[in-house]
């Protein structure tokens, strides 16, 4: 199917008056445009052997979605407490808010880049996207702040030298290391730490050693590091969008954003290739699913190029035979 020129979210470019009927092809005119109870007008596009692969990846993405709801629970039951307002609830829970952020996200731009045709972007209807758009870059932004301020958490961890883990028993905390929770007992308190020296962090909730403290140093900087490059990638599609939307194809704004993004998927791999030296494989394998969905994305960012290209090409051909 092709879309309608002069291009996608062409209501903007009609309420600037860029574009008129009078100036417009014959093949833009109402006259001459396909009005019938057509199958390809119906605002939806087909979904085809390519667009199903998506919608699997997708559906992994939403099971191990799942997962990070429970390791959120999980993680949380070790270390809340009375006293945590709701920014702290917030934070425990950002991964969950980040995932369904970034689904929300996918989804829009899948409707954006490929479901919807051009008939589809009425005024209220780009307005919600626009809105759903902001409100998942602001938990996406509440995101980078929870993992900053876990960071501070961890430069403010108490040091303690040459105590004993079993000392700590009775404050009913639990002892942390590489994303696992143990509370405190008088028996595992013997065997879990290593070495004299310990932190505890987290509101005083979890405690460490140092081997564990070098671990949780690690996690939190890789997390901050993943949300910021997938900020980037996404800035580097909302360039590549907005320049298809006003039928640039080609030039080297467009290929600095493409080459931008490769770069950035690979700092991803090497993020997934961490979480899987750290043993976390399914975050690795999340890591992965979550690649290969923009990805996806990026697909139909070329086949939308392409598009444009043809309909160029038909209508410079089109304007020959009428001269």
């Amino acid at each position: 199917m092709k879309r309608q020129l002069p291009g996608r979210g062409n209501f903007w470019v009609q309420r600037r008056g860029d574009f008129s009927m009078e100036n417009a092809r014959p093949e833009q005119r109402p006259q001459q445009q396909s009005m019938q109870t057509s199958p390809e007008k119906t605002g939806w596009r087909r979904i085809d052997a390519r667009q199903m692969v998506k919608i699997v990846v997708y559906g992994l993405l939403l099971i191990n979605f799942g997962h990070y709801i429970i390791n959120d629970i999980t993680i949380a039951a070790h270390t809340a407490h009375s006293g945590w307002t709701l920014v702290d609830w917030t934070t425990a829970f950002a991964t969950t808010l980040d995932e369904a952020a970034w689904f929300l996200l996918l989804f829009l731009l899948e409707l954006e880049t490929y479901l919807l045709d051009d008939a589809a972007f009425t005024r209220g209807r780009v307005m919600v996207m626009h809105g759903l758009r902001l409100l998942c870059y602001l938990v996406i932004g509440h995101t980078v702040f929870a993992y900053a301020e876990y960071l501070l958490d961890l430069n403010s961890a108490t040091e303690y030298a040459g105590a004993a883990l079993c000392d700590f028993v009775e404050q009913g905390i639990s002892f942390a290391r590489n994303l696992d929770y143990r509370t405190l007992d008088p028996t595992n308190c013997l065997s879990l730490a290593q070495g004299d020296v310990l932190y505890q962090f987290s509101q005083g909730q979890a405690i460490t050693d140092a081997a564990g403290m070098q671990v949780e140093w690690e996690l939190a900087w890789i997390d901050l590091f993943e949300v910021v490059v997938w900020l980037l990638i996404m800035a580097m599609i909302e360039i590549m969008v907005r320049l298809q939307e006003k039928r640039i194809t080609h030039g080297r704004r467009l290929g600095v954003a493409r080459s931008v993004k490769a770069v950035l998927y690979l700092l991803l791999w090497s993020a997934a290739a961490y979480w899987a030296y750290r043993g976390h494989w399914l975050f690795a394998w999340d890591e992965a699913l979550w690649i290969l969905g923009f990805i996806a994305i990026d697909g139909n960012l070329s086949e939308w190029r392409e598009e444009i290209d043809e309909d160029t090409a038909a209508g410079a051909a089109s304007d020959a035979s009428a001269a």
